[in-house]
């Protein structure tokens, strides 16, 4: 038996979602513990894509069991319509199949409202949301505003405690210059809601305890990455909710001791989405490179990203701040064909070498990269099998990374195929 927890040491969109979808088939329970629906995993499946947003990626093994934490804001319309999208897809997503967190939160319109008209009067300050009302249904949550989705499931309760909550939120949207919202209108249908998921909401806490005393595997997937954390990442340009490794403990109702293992994934180069500072980007031919060849398009947002070399400073922060045993390398295979290839391993600022990343992030945007160049290769990754049979100077490469962060890979993506992949070591038995 052992717990796992996934976590991007990125700004996100380092392709979690296939790893988690290579390790689930050893999964017993796969776990979605932060974040909401800003968050997109993507999967290729017999050459089919499927994008999901609430639903963890374990859903498409016919014996893993789903669970979505407490720690998880919950858009019941986006999590409804992609459970009837999975199910006329022929996947089972019943209750005995997906589990639901009865302490989540839930996401309201006037949460979206509220999100689009900050963003609209920002103007030139804008954070970059994807407006999916992910902040302001975590603001409610620690304001103590917010609905528990058990609450949704009492409509005499719910009832109530709306008509308070949204005269303040249609205060707030006309003093934005939005539109008020309907009382009966949201009342109506999120009552719908809750009796579509009641039979889905349970005691998770309970439910994974017991999994690990049964000797189960448990695979915790967290959403975004590491430099979107809202403590530790490039604040003010970061999500809501706390990305790294240690909220998956808070986001379920689990002890750390409950974690056995932290695996960290890395893409294979640089990329982010929205607004902040970002030392490696390259604003020329071959970021666009990048960004084409690895289909750097947001998969929530069809945002296109900004792409850069490999950057080790913050990926070894991640390890440092996650508590990362081992990594994965992501979409390696988009570096082929390239005839050197970049690794920040430093900044410089001032005539000073960094080796840590500035709290103020109008220092990290100053900041000048320091490299270290490696020679590319041209051979095609898709069809390798051993970490022997790659270019020498992928395996170059790759060894540098090991040896910077000092941690050990255990896994090498190939190319954007689920069968794609490298092995080295299981990391449910490590």
């Amino acid at each position: 038996m052992s717990a796992v927890v996934v976590v991007g040491t990125q700004w996100g969109d380092e392709g979690k979602g296939k790893v988690v979808d290579v390790l689930t088939e050893k999964a017993d329970y796969v776990v979605r513990f932060q974040g909401g629906n800003n968050a997109g995993h993507t999967l290729v499946i017999n050459k089919k894509k499927h994008i999901l947003h609430l639903v963890p990626s374990g859903v498409f093994r016919e014996h893993t069991t789903c669970v979505i934490g407490n720690g998880v804001v919950v858009d019941p319309e986006v999590l409804i319509g992609e459970i009837e999208e999975l199910k006329k897809e022929g996947i089972k997503v019943g209750p005995d199949k997906l589990l639901i967190s009865e302490k989540a939160h839930t996401i309201m319109p006037y949460h979206k409202a509220l999100d689009m008209a900050r963003e609209n009067k920002a103007k030139g300050r804008k954070i970059g949301t994807t407006c999916r009302g992910i902040g302001p249904c975590y603001e409610d949550k620690v304001a103590r505003k917010g609905f528990r989705l058990v609450e949704l499931t009492y409509p005499d309760h719910f009832k109530e405690k709306l008509r308070v909550v949204l005269e303040e939120k249609n205060f707030i949207l006309k003093y934005l210059d939005a539109e008020p919202l309907n009382f009966d209108e949201i009342y109506e249908k999120y009552v719908e809601y809750g009796k579509y998921l009641k039979e889905y909401l349970t005691d998770v806490s309970l439910a994974l305890w017991n999994a690990k005393r049964q000797g189960k595997n448990i695979l915790f997937e967290g959403a975004q990455g590491t430099f979107l954390d809202i403590d530790h990442g490039t604040y003010p340009y970061v999500t809501s909710s706390n990305t790294v490794a240690g909220n998956a403990c808070c986001g379920v109702g689990l002890g750390p001791k409950e974690i056995d293992m932290v695996l960290g994934i890395v893409k294979a180069y640089t990329t982010r989405v929205g607004e902040g500072p970002f030392p490696t980007e390259l604003k020329d031919e071959m970021g666009e490179f990048l960004r084409e060849r690895g289909g750097e398009f947001g998969a929530t947002t069809g945002r296109p990203r900004r792409c850069g070399w490999l950057d080790l400073v913050l990926v070894k922060t991640a390890v440092r701040l996650s508590g990362i045993n081992a990594i994965a390398i992501t979409k390696l295979d988009v570096l082929s064909g390239l005839d050197s290839i970049k690794l920040c391993v430093g900044y410089e600022t001032n005539g000073k070498r960094l080796e840590s990343i500035p709290a103020a992030f109008w220092e990290l945007g100053n900041v000048t990269p320091v490299y270290e160049e490696f020679k590319g290769w041209k051979e095609d990754l898709s069809s390798v099998k051993s970490f022997e049979e790659l270019p020498q100077g992928a395996k170059d490469y790759l060894k540098f990374i090991e040896e910077y962060l000092g941690v050990p890979i255990y896994m090498i993506s190939t190319g954007p195929e689920r069968e794609n992949y490298l092995l080295l070591k299981e990391p449910f038995s490590a």
